[in-house]
């Protein structure tokens, strides 16, 4: 029988994940209308000329989205301040960004960080939910 021991890196890898695969989905587009000019075909030259936008990578697979699907009621499992900390910190942002955001020390905003996702890894344990240790998920 396989080992269920999550750690609160392992919690914050899973959010992470979930976060990357949010940004990959292609954006929600309304339906029922279409465009009935006729495609503008551009000279070597204005291709050259035009901005450059970010590469993007392309959506995401399947498991991915089910990992994702899996992660996102994990965060109703603490209270709104600890939702915010562990979602803002799975987007990137700084320390000391999230503890102007949400007023407390960067170090203390660290603590409630970590004592978040261990209240998520301790009912994860408790409920006996797959380790993230997956031989198919990627690295």
């Amino acid at each position: 029988m396989p080992e269920n021991n999550w750690t609160a890196n392992e919690v914050a890898d899973r959010f992470e994940e979930a976060v990357r695969t949010l940004r990959r989905l292609p954006p929600v587009r309304l339906q029922g209308y279409y465009n009935l000019w006729p495609p503008i075909f551009y000279t070597a030259r204005e291709l050259w000329e035009m901005d450059k936008l970010p590469m993007r990578l392309g959506p995401p697979s399947a498991a991915a989205i089910t990992r994702m699907e899996d992660v996102l009621p994990w965060i109703c499992w603490v209270d709104v301040e600890e939702r915010h900390l562990i979602w803002l910190r799975a987007n990137g942002v700084r320390w000391k960004a999230i503890a102007v955001r949400v007023g407390l020390h960067p170090k203390t905003a660290w603590r409630h960080w970590v004592l978040a996702l261990l209240k998520i890894a301790a009912k994860l344990e408790r409920e006996n939910h797959p380790h993230p240790r997956d031989p198919d998920r990627p690295r």
